[in-house]
């Protein structure tokens, strides 16, 4: 699945320099907002660490943001990069000894937990023709996620780095109240027995100037993670999300 990707940029590629540019529009997109998790359950090594939830040094809120930027094309045809951070830290005690990458963390004592979990996304997908206020895409993204967990007790510190390739669906649809209001849904996600990943945007769209300038605030959802031999790790993330688009 990783070949995929050279060839979505290869595309990408091609559609800006060869695509109709009296058909094409850039767009530039920035969303933030504050994040909680409501689960974030760690095991490492998958199969012998011991288990133990993050949110137990703490919930949030935590600061969260991203930026798309998207090319659109003969009307029915867009691309769409995403840049979408996110590493905090929480500091916590545990109540049971954790046994974590092989290093013996002792209970009752001041730790610091480090969770990353950057994703950089290239999606295509294809907009069907509009059917009354409905409009409709379906496509796919390649992620490269790069995700990392620690852990810091005094002077013992053990991590956990993982760089990967994700294949994921995409999915939009968008509902027009009228000239100036929309209800926005955007999805990736998909699931396997490796593990699972979605991201699901439900976002009410107002559009200040006629495909120029609009604005959203809404609700986001990641959740996903992976179980195998080597991580054990499930999160649950939910955030109020206030964003802002530019087209060109």
């Amino acid at each position: 699945m990783p070949r995929l990707i050279l060839p979505m940029f290869v595309s990408l590629l091609i559609a800006l320099a060869f695509g109709n540019r009296a058909e094409a529009q850039v767009s530039l997109q920035i969303e933030g907002g504050a994040l909680w998790q409501s689960v974030n359950s760690v095991g490492i090594p998958g199969d012998s660490g011991t288990r133990f939830n993050l949110i137990d040094f703490g919930k949030g809120p935590l600061p969260g943001y991203r930026a798309y930027l998207g090319y659109k094309f003969g009307a029915r045809h867009e691309f769409r990069a995403l840049y979408a951070p996110l590493s905090f830290e929480l500091d916590g005690q545990f109540t049971a000894p954790v046994s974590f990458q092989g290093v013996s963390f002792t209970a009752g004592t001041p730790t610091t937990a480090t969770y990353k979990f950057n994703s950089y996304r290239l999606t295509y997908a294809y907009h069907f023709e509009p059917s009354g206020n409905w409009e409709w895409a379906l496509g796919f993204t390649g992620k490269i996620r790069d995700a990392e967990i620690g852990l810091t007790q005094g002077g013992l510190t053990s991590k956990k780095e993982n760089v990967g390739f994700v294949p994921l669906l995409n999915f939009q649809a968008l509902y027009s109240f009228d000239d100036l209001w929309r209800l926005r849904i955007d999805f990736d996600g998909l699931a396997a027995p490796q593990g699972r990943a979605f991201d699901v945007l439900i976002a009410l769209d107002y559009e200040f100037v006629k495909d120029d300038w609009s604005g959203y605030l809404g609700y986001r959802t990641v959740e996903g993670g992976a179980d195998n031999n080597e991580v054990y790790n499930f999160a649950w993330f939910h955030q109020a999300v206030l964003g802002i688009q530019k087209s060109f």
